[in-house]
């Protein structure tokens, strides 16, 4: 894995991935998730639900979208919502590896850091996987279905956050490393 991730180091790739991830997610927030909220009466979608939900707001956010909307969350969010997961997996994976190998700093355990992402694209898929599945199955849909769909949209929003609070720690840190060291760099010429 390190050395697959090694291989992909690029900055030009990684700005790339980076701004194509975010079209993607900007498309999503601007057009296909406020197309289906507004079948869904306000309520929001199980994607934007970080800490989890029951099965009774499932079934009362698939009873409010109506079959427009059911269609519309199943063929027009959902495919981009295919396409997201693998590009931030990757994207910010590779990011992760790309400041630490910038600041030529030896990565240790924190370099696993940069698996995160991998997982949390893992768990948006598992999601959405769910998410299909409840669509397709309503009204029939399974408590225990909804209630598992549910804890991978936890798993996601909770790795999502913690992949982001320690990348920004480690930003912070190698800069203010970084800066001292140019200061003492100056100071002592």
């Amino acid at each position: 894995m390190k050395n697959l991730i090694s291989q992909n180091l690029n900055g030009k790739k990684i700005l790339f991935l980076f701004i194509l991830t975010n079209m993607v997610y900007a498309i999503m927030l601007t057009t296909t998730i406020p197309k289906v909220m507004n079948y869904a009466d306000g309520m929001k979608l199980l994607d934007m639900l970080p800490a989890g939900y029951s099965p009774d707001y499932v079934n009362s956010l698939l009873a409010a979208l109506g079959p427009e909307g059911r269609n519309a969350y199943l063929l027009q969010q959902l495919p981009l919502d295919f396409i997201y997961p693998a590009l931030f997996g990757i994207t910010y994976c590779l990011l992760f590896a790309y400041v630490f190998n910038k600041f030529n700093t030896p990565p240790g355990m924190l370099f696993y850091v940069c698996i995160v992402p991998l997982f949390t694209g893992l768990f948006d898929y598992l999601e959405n996987i769910g998410i299909i599945t409840i669509l397709i199955s309503y009204p029939n849909n399974s408590n225990t279905f909804s209630q598992l769909t549910g804890v991978f949209s936890i798993l996601k929003s909770s790795l999502t956050t913690i992949y982001f609070i320690i990348f920004l720690i480690t930003l912070l840190t190698l800069l203010t490393k970084y800066i001292s060291a140019k200061i003492k760099k100056t100071t002592n010429s």
